[in-house]
């Protein structure tokens, strides 16, 4: 009785080379995530569907996925299929384990499918959010100036842009790009700036028109990230610092915006509470991705009108995307399924 849970690990191919400061060598080229299905005995002929994306970062596999799993189904029982009912599941999660955002993702976005199919609504329209949506950017890896700016060109219809950064021909990468597209360029380094020469950088990346600059240095050093705030007319905003709720008190008068995921945050739930206390604190938000499929793309797009800034092209990146439902306007917003749930169906290969 009660809920039973099946997963399946997916390897997808990505439609370019898909490179980021962090990334291992050799990593670009496909990525894993993982898709769940969740029953309810109470809800016989109904499934909720869920995605988590594990990134060796935050120390997830699909192996550790699985390990923690049992423990969070014991630990959320049977809820209520309401918007109480499953933050009272996600409380209930974080105090069975620690971290395993992925996994708690997964679970969570599924328990949000299934009570929307339940009650009959769109995941936003269960939530109590609106389907009017900021649009989403696109974002290029890191490659050759020359390939970045080809990318660039062919990216040219999105509002904004969002650049890979993160060696030395980041100035060079950012000029070449500023040559084929006249939007808003969004930069992340994920990590791999250093001080001096971020500052150095300021003056160009003003220059250039940059609109934000994402989590340049080491997570958690507010230090760094405070002095280049201090120094920037440009908001810095955290990615890797900023990885759940908890984490947005220390941000306060450190950086301008927070970087939230689901796969990181543990869900669609606490993203939504995330986005809210965020906000409440004066940041600036911006909602993220992994390399997902449309399942965690969906779930995200349910909570985007919470959002300043979105980025979520994940499932554009892939080559093939094993799930239909979720279409992209002519003004690149996500335009929200109507069916009741994510409004997903698996393709079949």
């Amino acid at each position: 009785m009660g809920l039973s849970l099946q997963h399946e690990v997916l390897r997808l191919e990505l439609r370019e080379p898909f490179v980021i400061a962090r990334s291992d060598h050799g990593a670009g080229h496909n990525v894993t995530t993982t898709i769940v299905e969740l029953r309810d005995d109470r809800h016989p002929g109904l499934v909720g569907v869920g995605e988590g994306y594990p990134d060796a970062y935050y120390g997830e596999t699909p192996e550790t996925m699985t390990a923690v799993w049992p423990r969070l189904l014991s630990a959320v029982g049977e809820p209520e299929l309401t918007v109480d009912g499953l933050a009272a599941a996600a409380e209930a999660m974080t105090a069975s384990i620690a971290h395993h955002g992925a996994a708690k993702c997964a679970l969570d976005i599924a328990l949000h499918d299934l009570a929307a199919k339940v009650a009959g609504l769109p995941l936003h329209a269960f939530l109590g959010l609106s389907a009017d949506l900021p649009p989403t950017d696109f974002t290029i890896g890191i490659d050759t100036p020359a390939v970045v700016a080809e990318r660039a060109a062919r990216a040219a219809h999105f509002p904004a842009l969002k650049i890979k950064v993160g060696g030395p021909s980041d100035l060079a990468t950012l000029e070449a790009v500023r040559a084929v597209f006249g939007g808003p360029i969004r930069v992340d380094a994920n990590t791999a700036w250093m001080l001096d020469d971020a500052v150095a950088l300021l003056p160009d990346l003003e220059r250039l028109g940059v609109q934000l600059i994402e989590q340049p240095f080491r997570a958690r050093r507010f230090d760094l990230l405070r002095q280049l705030q201090e120094q920037s007319s440009l908001p810095i905003v955290a990615d890797e610092s900023a990885v759940t709720i908890e984490d947005l008190d220390a941000l306060v008068g450190v950086v301008a915006g927070v970087n939230v995921k689901l796969a990181k945050c543990g869900g669609v739930g606490p993203a939504k509470r995330m986005l809210e206390r965020a906000r409440e604190l004066g940041f600036r938000t911006f909602l993220g991705c992994m390399e997902e499929t449309s399942v965690g793309i969906a779930a995200s797009a349910a909570v985007a009108s919470l959002a300043d800034w979105v980025d979520l092209d994940g499932n554009l990146l892939l080559a093939d995307d094993p799930f239909s439902g979720l279409a992209l306007g002519p003004d690149c917003r996500w335009q929200l399924p109507g069916r009741p749930g994510l409004g997903l169906e698996r393709l079949v290969s």
